[in-house]
């Protein structure tokens, strides 16, 4: 026969590759991970190449701050490093985009330091709008400061960086008091700007991603003062799109009592009971109300099913409750 098994397998290949290459030159990629297999029997995800041919449109998040930052270094953690960042200079935009599907597929917003604690305003937006937590990454926030090549320490007069960033570095910094000190909006922000004037007398505080970024040296490694530095930043995807996460052990849940005498103890014990860690709560004001508060609960558990029991068994106890995610804890690294 002109057509049989040997000459189908070859028709289907061919088709195949032509298909990748028209998909590729629309705007496709050529990946390797959590993508879509193709081949002449199946369709199906996978971790790997799996002998087939695999194609995606790259991710694209919204992430605070410029590329360099320690946002997109988050992103590529949790993502990959061909993640395509969108940066935005606050976070009401980082939410504002990841919720708009026609710009994102969703964003990564930091929501607490181990130094400086919960960033209050974060858990508002999260509240208002309709992403759902799918993740979470913490991320050891290493300082470096940065100079162009061939610029000696005894060359620096100034030093660029983001207020925090100088702050996490002050020991530092205080043994050179002869440098010039220049607060600006962002540590990635600080690097391009070194790297794009060539300066020959000013350094930049920021990570080792800025430093590949912008091809600039690390002159003095590791200058923030306490070395367990961490920031745990939340993977945002819109409702709509989540999708439900395997093996997930955490979820972050939003809840407000009615303020009665002994009404928060009473949830609380509900969730010990159902044998459940309790490993944040997180408290902040009503807008608007006469000393109310919200609740904020990180809870983590090693069945599903478990979670799913004592939420059940507090709803009664709440005025309100609100599951922001059940996901995968991250590991500190």
């Amino acid at each position: 026969m002109l057509f049989n098994d040997e000459y189908k397998s070859i028709s289907v290949v061919l088709f195949w590759l032509l298909f990748f290459l028209l998909r590729k030159d629309a705007g496709g990629a050529f990946v390797e991970n959590k993508q879509v297999v193709l081949n002449q029997n199946q369709h199906k995800e996978s971790s790997g190449r799996s002998g087939g041919f695999l194609f995606c449109m790259k991710t694209r998040v919204s992430i605070q701050g410029y590329e360099g930052s320690f946002h997109q270094v988050a992103a590529r953690q949790f993502f990959g490093k061909d993640v395509e960042v969108i940066p935005c200079a606050t976070f009401r935009e980082v939410v504002k985009i990841a919720c708009n599907k026609k710009e994102s597929d969703g964003g990564i917003m930091a929501i607490e330091n181990s130094i400086a604690g919960s960033i209050l305003p974060n858990y508002n937006l999260l509240q208002k709008s309709n992403l759902r937590i799918t993740g979470e990454v913490y991320l050891h926030i290493k300082q470096h400061l940065l100079v162009n090549p061939g610029v000696m320490l005894k060359d620096i007069r100034e030093v660029h960086s983001h207020p925090m960033a100088i702050l996490q570095c002050i020991d530092f910094l205080e043994k050179n008091p002869q440098w010039k000190l220049v607060e600006t909006e962002d540590t990635a922000l600080s690097a391009r700007y070194i790297h794009q004037h060539r300066h020959k007398h000013a350094a930049a505080i920021a990570g080792k991603l800025a430093a590949d970024l912008f091809q600039l040296k690390i002159i003095v490694p590791n200058i923030h003062t306490v070395k367990n530095n961490y920031t745990r930043f939340l993977v945002l995807q819109r409702e709509d799109t989540a999708t439900r996460v395997q093996e997930a052990n955490k979820a972050s849940v939003n809840f407000q009592t009615d303020h009665s005498k002994g009404s928060l103890a009473r949830v609380l014990t509900k969730i010990a009971e159902g044998d459940i860690n309790l490993s944040k709560l997180q408290s902040f004001p009503i807008p608007g109300s006469d000393w109310k508060y919200n609740f904020h609960a990180d809870m983590e558990f090693d069945s599903i099913s478990k979670f799913y029991a004592v939420i059940e068994t507090i709803r009664p106890l709440t005025v309100e409750l609100q599951v922001y995610g059940v996901y995968k804890n991250g590991k500190i690294n």
